[in-house]
């Protein structure tokens, strides 16, 4: 599976959101600094990530960006899909030509692998959800603070 420059960085900025507990809207500006992300690509995912419902924008001083549900509640392939599309395969048919027709026959022999292994990737990445990498970044943060009072 390939997960797009795009999708990583609306995962990462969904992650800086989350770990921010909402308290209050967090700068665009700030989540690029925090994340080492281009501030104008930063700005076309969000945008992305706003019109799928997944956050929320406030104008002014005080603006900013707010996750539009708890983090317990989105899940990595909700973001993936808002920013790269569906992650169900195409079904478009191709035309019935001889060499088409052949083409079809040998990938009808891993047609159920593939599909098993697109199965199994949509599986994790419905099951974690913005919460858990939040924990899972948290632990790692006071591992390295750990370490460096060794």
């Amino acid at each position: 599976m390939k997960v797009s420059l795009k999708a990583t960085y609306g995962i990462m900025a969904a992650l800086d959101l989350a770990l921010q507990n909402g308290s209050a809207p967090i700068q665009a500006k700030a989540i690029a600094r925090r994340q080492a992300i281009p501030l104008r690509f930063l700005e076309q995912v969000l945008h992305a990530m706003k019109k799928a419902g997944l956050v929320d924008s406030l104008r002014g001083a005080q603006g900013g960006y707010l996750l539009n549900k708890l983090p317990a509640e989105i899940s990595l392939a909700e973001i993936v899909e808002a920013l790269d599309g569906s992650l169900s395969p195409a079904s478009g048919r191709r035309p019935a030509t001889r060499r088409f027709r052949e083409r079809e026959r040998q990938e009808s022999l891993l047609t159920t692998v593939w599909e098993q292994v697109r199965q199994a990737e949509l599986g994790v990445l419905t099951s974690v959800t913005l919460r858990e990498l939040a924990e899972r970044h948290q632990q790692l943060d006071q591992q390295r603070t750990l370490m460096y009072h060794i």
